[in-house]
């Protein structure tokens, strides 16, 4: 299979506004080094409902991506908006994704049940929102190991009566 493009957006004021260090972006660009995924975009975003969407938007019409990986705001302050940008823009839900990614991450902190995160599909591209710890990050790339490359493979309608074994 070709490489997964990917863009890759933290969703934070203080990341964007460049008072604090983008680690969880940092986490994200790493993991998709290591496979070996191409990163098309890497971008820092204020917590505004209206540019998050514009920005998935973007990115999923343009055909340039396979998936969008968002980290942060998916919390419960009031400027955590990056689930309500996606559900503005998804054509199709994917609650799988974002119920394993809750579930797996409690083993780790019950902080993972506070996570609003979602994850859908618009056009060809897989949008999924990740918490916006470092930890939270590295707990849903290892979860999105399991099946990102067959999800992308469907997205692609290459191969689709095939399905990898579990585990």
């Amino acid at each position: 299979m070709e490489a997964i493009r990917l863009a890759l957006l933290t969703i934070s004021d203080s990341v964007a506004r460049g008072t604090r260090d983008d680690r969880s972006g940092e986490t994200m660009a790493a993991w998709a080094g290591e496979r070996g995924h191409r990163v098309v975009e890497r971008a820092a975003l204020e917590d505004d409902q209206e540019r998050i969407a514009l920005r998935l938007a973007t990115l999923a019409d343009g055909g340039a991506v396979d998936v969008v990986l968002t980290t942060g705001g998916t919390g419960f302050t009031s400027r955590d908006l990056t689930p309500e940008a996606t559900r503005e823009i998804i054509e199709r839900d994917a609650p799988g994704i974002a119920e394993v990614l809750r579930a797996e991450g409690a083993r780790s902190t019950d902080a993972a049940w506070l996570s609003r995160g979602v994850a859908g599909i618009r056009r060809g591209t897989l949008i999924v929102n990740l918490p916006g710890s470092p930890s939270g990050v590295t707990d849903g790339l290892q979860v999105l190991d399991r099946f990102l490359d067959h999800a992308v493979q469907l997205l692609r309608d290459r191969d689709t009566e095939s399905h990898p074994p579990r585990g």
